[in-house]
């Protein structure tokens, strides 16, 4: 058998945005993924399907596999003959140990590639609003380990010439002995004075600034209960956050939202929740196929087949867009067929999606509902006019039975049905469980019913429970009426039924008062 490759990865300082281009190509060609606290979970949502993740991971008071071990894992990986990659938290050269790991490797004849990796060294003061070095302050800084290690690993600390330099000094994982590296620091002639600054998980949602001097941040730290892991920033550097903090200044941070729209369509709600300083958490419970039922699917083509025969073709969703003109290349039908046709849409995410297509949408009702669709389109209809409706399977009849009574010949058409997706579900448990979840946000009335039903088949006793400590935020009043009968009134509501009218309402500041 020929042997593997590993890849030794620094997955950067835990925001997953700032893994690097090469670190992600390494992620998604593993065969393995062999991954440490520091290395953000969402990072392993790139992996391809079958790839086996395995956490080796240290804690501040015990060790999940001791480093000779994890060095034989990765040369007995590679020696089966897969691709491994070794994801590290912050730059693996950074008290990462990859030359420990990588040396093993070489012993073996595997081959090996380092990939640097942001280091939290300096990323996590960024987050903070804390550049290393200022023109004004200090041209230089200096990155130490914040434990000694019994084995001597790393060589014992000169804290005299630590004590005299004048640029910005850096601690990795020193939260422990932070009352030793102040203590010394002041002993060897640095001022008590001096600013200091402890961030803790800086870059990720839960990052936390606790700052002071070394005369007064080990007391700060204790009446805080502040706890590892941090990043100890000692210089006067630390001053400039007061102007420069932007991360925790964002209106969605320190907020894990989570995301229940179909996989095909949560993108863009994550990008905008992320651009806004909040976390995503992608749980899509609801997946769109083609309409199953046999009798459904022949009404279906006969419609279409027929597409030159109408007036008007409505569609309620960029879903039933979607669905329409897949179907139409299926059975080889030329869309010019619709030149006759008028095309009306509920929102301007409809809108777009036929943009794209090349067709202009004549009617767009100011308010985003079917019931506003109606209205729009009175004054343009003539008895007796035939009209096309593409819809989910599920879909309401309002439209149809208004356009009906107007004296319309109406078709609906079951273009697809939203079924069941629970992929995921026992993570989403665990974090609701563990309050991790701040925010839960419903895009339809389908995700409403759905999220119940996964959370239940993941092993949720009483879901409603879970999800009434969280926030319930609605994209529109129709989701809303169907959260209050389910038992799960929306503290948010979008003031219109569309993602960037739901960010908005996810900003609002609470009801009861905060975010």
């Amino acid at each position: 058998m020929s042997k593997g490759i590993v890849y030794l990865v620094g997955a950067g300082p835990g925001d997953p945005k700032l893994i690097t281009i090469r670190g992600l190509e390494a992620i998604r060609r593993a065969d393995v993924v062999v991954y440490d606290r520091l290395a953000s979970p969402r990072l392993l949502k790139h992996m391809k399907p079958g790839a086996e993740k395995i956490f080796v991971g240290k804690l501040p008071d015990k060790h999940s596999m001791k480093q000779e071990d994890i060095n034989r894992l990765l040369v007995e990986l590679a020696l089966q003959g897969r691709v491994v990659t070794r994801l590290k938290g912050g730059d693996p050269s950074v008290f990462g140990r990859v030359g420990e790991e990588a040396e093993a490797l070489w012993e073996r004849g595997i081959p090996f590639e380092i990939v640097p990796g942001i280091t939290s060294a300096i990323a996590v003061p960024a987050y903070a609003g804390i550049p290393v070095t200022h023109r004004d302050f200090t041209s230089s800084f200096s990155i130490v380990t914040g434990h000694e290690y019994k084995n001597k690993t790393y060589t014992n600390v000169n804290w005299e010439n630590l004590a005299q330099a004048s640029g910005t000094l850096i601690f990795l994982m020193g939260v422990a002995n932070l009352e030793h590296i102040c203590s010394q620091l002041m002993q060897c002639g640095k001022s008590p004075d001096t600013p200091v600054a402890l961030i803790r998980w800086g870059t990720w949602m839960e990052q936390q600034t606790l700052t002071g001097t070394l005369a007064d941040i080990v007391e700060k730290v204790r009446s805080a209960n502040f706890q590892s892991p941090a990043v100890t920033i000692v210089g006067e550097v630390v001053k400039l956050r007061e102007k420069l903090a932007w991360f925790e200044k964002k209106p969605l941070f320190g907020r894990r939202i989570l995301v229940t729209r179909a996989r095909s369509q949560a993108s863009d709600l994550s990008a905008q929740i992320e651009e806004l300083g909040g976390e995503p958490v992608e749980f899509p419970v609801i997946r769109t196929q083609p309409a199953s039922d046999p009798q459904a699917a022949d009404r279906r083509d006969e419609a279409l087949r027929r597409l030159a025969e109408y007036d008007w073709v409505m569609f309620t969703s960029v879903n039933g867009v979607e669905h329409f003109f897949a179907r139409l290349r299926e059975l080889r039908i030329d869309i010019r067929a619709l030149a006759g046709a008028r095309i009306a849409a509920v929102g301007p995410k409809t809108e777009e999606a036929l943009l794209k297509r090349g067709l202009l949408c004549e009617l767009l009702p100011a308010v985003f509902q079917a019931e506003a669709l109606l209205e729009a389109v009175q004054g343009l209809l003539v008895p007796g006019q035939k009209v096309l409706l593409p819809t989910a399977n599920i879909a309401r009849d309002t439209l149809q039975q208004g356009l009906n009574a107007l004296g319309l010949d109406v078709t609906k058409i079951d273009m697809y049905e939203t079924v069941l997706d629970g992929e995921g579900g026992e993570e989403v448990l665990e974090l609701l469980r563990e309050g991790k979840i701040d925010t839960v946000t419903f895009t339809s009335s389908s995700t409403v019913t759905n999220l119940l039903k996964a959370l239940e088949l993941a092993g949720a006793g009483n879901p409603r429970e879970l999800l009434r400590s969280c926030r319930i935020a609605s994209i529109g009043h129709k989701t809303a009426e169907t959260l209050a009968q389910a038992g799960l009134p929306a503290s948010d509501v979008a003031e219109e039924a569309t993602i960037d009218s739901l960010v908005a309402s996810l900003c609002r500041p609470y009801p009861g008062g905060g975010q």
